[in-house]
């Protein structure tokens, strides 16, 4: 890995910083969101009363990469569940370890708010990606069905 690698909280003033990345995430997924999503994403990032977090990659300072995650209850457990619902490295940044980073800085505060466990979901022909969610967890076999509404 080369360059300073930092994890931390994105900060409220680092928008500019943050939309390339989003913008390159929800092309990478081709999808597009209206500008008004993206505010309320924003905003619960940074909202105390919102269980929704977004934790930033930084190499050598600059943000390169973001996990976003949230706690949510279960009928399964009794602790609640942490679900790392978006996980994005600039291209320049891959292979630098920070993906992993990411995902393990999710774990430390999943543990940190007693969650049992912490899950996501990628497509099956994320083939890079999967790499990677093979050796930091287990993939139970699940298929997502979704009914738009």
């Amino acid at each position: 890995m080369t360059g300073i690698v930092q994890i931390r909280p994105v900060g409220e003033d680092e928008r500019e910083a943050w939309n390339p990345l989003w913008a390159g995430y929800l092309a990478f997924y081709k999808t597009a969101l209206t500008q008004d999503v993206s505010d309320l994403a924003w905003m619960r990032f940074h909202d105390p009363d919102e269980p929704m977090f977004a934790l930033g990659g930084y190499v050598d300072g600059e943000l390169a990469g973001f996990a976003h995650y949230l706690f949510h209850r279960s009928t399964w457990a009794p602790h609640r569940y942490c679900y790392l619902e978006d996980l994005f490295v600039a291209e320049t940044a891959r292979g630098r370890g920070l993906g992993r980073a990411l995902i393990e800085a999710v774990y430390d505060k999943a543990r940190a708010a007693s969650a049992s466990r912490v899950y996501w979901l990628t497509q099956s022909d994320n083939a890079q990606a999967r790499a990677l969610y093979d050796a930091v967890a287990d993939n139970l076999g699940f298929i997502q069905y979704r009914k738009v509404l």
